[in-house]
């Protein structure tokens, strides 16, 4: 049989075999499986991207990179990401690889209860967190102040997202949200040990004085906690986890995070914008006895005040003396002088992050001629916006919290824990301009100039000069051996977690002068 032949007869062969099975049916069946061979691939790979998409977000999650390099803003948005791509992002359910918990020998239940407002238990919560990784014990979710002058009722859980604080800080140290069951009713009963550790302890206090009691007692109660940690001579690993529980761990709840965005969205529409911490508020004056510009009621109101707190100690205060100290936050007053000489343009934003000015409109009105566009939260938003946080002061410092990380200048006129605290985040954020005012310095030079013993000329160049290396900029922290009040406090320059910044910064610098 020649080759056509063969040919022909195997063809009419395969012919027969494809009719028996089914004609077209098989043929078709043929198609059908090698397109599903075709989808199966294309859908594996998708998935496989996928995966391989969420555990790169995961990573950049995680502790290191963003210590290090340093986050673009607080609300975890970057200026050159494509609004419509964070919007379609936003709307998928992808879910976040978890860090892997840390297996550790428990060795006993730690309670906390925070004192004071918002940022100084802020800052009580990253030691206390970093403390408990360092003595191997499991921490209970801290409880809030809710007895101090702003009497806010206030949960963690209202103010901090609880679950991300939990699941974020796993792999260092167990927290629960309540003691377990097989112990809940000793917590109940009182049946624990309660005590406050001492102020500015190093950790060999903790792992020497305080563990054994955990020990003894399976469960220890820590009535204050503010300021329990040094500022110095702490490992770096400690320090760096204080810096990882502050910029990574505490995170507010997503309505408090919507809100910020929404007022800063409604800012950033105008242009630019300084936040500024005027400390000028009722509390503040009659707890420092600071009563410069007030007439004789307001004095004698704010010494009331003062002498109804009793944990408030300092009852006999000299005014006049503590300002010239630079111990009194400045005045509107001050503050309208001390902007202009700063060269601050008159028509920029001015968002006030501040609870009632002292006085209201009537001391106001000495900022609001000089600068016309001040706003406040209550002025931006409808009172419904709030009506969530309302008669608690601790949301309302929350929100203020996150408008003072994304402005264009940051601005405190007083150097409590908010203007601390907001300095040292907004460093971690990139070194974001921060002005530090030297009230003392200002004060003696603001009594020279209203005396006349100063031209406008010299007295705004000499503010200018003074503050020229006071923006916020990179810097070792100072260090007062034994004198942990007077030196710079960890949370405003937590110079430790911004090694990196400072090395490329170095290298830009170097690179500029070839």
């Amino acid at each position: 049989m020649c080759k056509s032949e063969k040919s022909i007869y195997h063809r009419k062969l395969w012919e027969m075999k494809v009719k028996f099975l089914g004609g077209s049916k098989f043929k078709n069946s043929l198609v059908s499986r090698s397109r599903m061979s075709l989808w199966m691939i294309r859908a594996m790979t998708i998935l496989l991207l996928w995966s391989c998409f969420v555990h790169l977000v995961a990573l950049g999650e995680m502790w290191g990179p963003r210590l290090l390099k340093g986050w673009p803003s607080c609300f975890n948005h970057g200026h050159d990401f494509p609004m419509a791509v964070a919007q379609d992002m936003a709307s998928l359910p992808m879910k976040i690889a978890l860090p892997p918990k840390r297996i550790y020998q428990n060795n006993g239940y730690l309670m906390i209860s925070c004192n004071g407002g918002l940022n100084q238990m802020r800052a009580a919560i990253c030691d206390m967190v970093t403390i408990a990784r360092y003595m191997n014990v499991t921490l209970i979710v801290p409880e809030l102040d809710k007895t101090s002058f702003w009497n806010d009722p206030s949960e963690f859980k209202d103010i901090f997202d609880v679950d991300h604080f939990i699941t974020s800080l796993r792999d260092e140290v167990r927290i629960l949200k309540e003691v377990p069951p097989r112990l809940k009713r000793r917590v109940e009963l009182g049946v624990y040990h309660t005590m406050p550790p001492i102020s500015w302890s190093n950790m060999s206090y903790y792992q020497d004085q305080i563990l054994p009691l955990v020990k003894k007692h399976k469960i220890l109660h820590l009535n204050k906690t503010d300021t329990r940690l040094v500022n110095n001579e702490l490992p770096v690993e400690v320090q760096k986890l204080r810096c990882r529980v502050n910029f990574n761990g505490l995170r507010f709840t997503p309505k408090i995070e919507e809100l910020g965005r929404r007022v800063v969205k409604i800012l950033r529409e105008k242009g630019p914008f300084l936040v500024l911490h005027l400390r000028y508020e009722m509390d503040m004056l009659a707890f420092s006895g600071c009563s410069h510009g007030c007439n004789r009621y307001e004095e004698e109101e704010l010494t009331r005040m003062r002498y109804a707190y009793p944990w408030w100690k300092e009852k006999v205060i000299n005014s006049e003396l503590k300002r010239k100290e630079g111990l009194c936050p400045l005045t509107p007053e001050e503050t309208a002088l001390t902007l202009s000489a700063l060269g601050i343009d008159r028509n920029v934003q001015i968002y006030i992050a501040a609870g009632e000015i002292y006085g209201g409109k009537r001391r106001l009105k000495a900022l609001t001629d000089v600068f016309p566009n001040v706003v406040r939260k209550e002025t931006l938003l409808d009172s419904s916006d709030l009506s969530f946080c309302q008669n608690h002061s601790s949301q309302m410092a929350a929100l203020d919290y996150l408008i003072s990380l994304e402005s264009d200048i940051f601005v405190p006129t007083y150097y409590g824990n908010m203007a601390k605290v907001v300095e040292g985040h907004r460093r971690f954020l990139g070194f974001k301009k921060t002005i530090e005012l030297n009230r003392k310095f200002l004060v003696n030079l603001i009594d020279e100039y209203y005396q006349g013993m100063l031209s406008w000329e010299v007295f705004s160049t000499t503010v200018k000069s003074f503050h020229a290396t006071r923006m916020g900029g990179p810097k070792k922290r100072l260090v007062i051996p034994n004198k942990p009040k007077e030196e710079d406090y960890f949370y405003a320059n937590p110079y430790e977690c911004l090694q990196l910044l400072h090395e490329n910064e170095n290298v830009n610098s170097l690179d500029e002068t070839k």
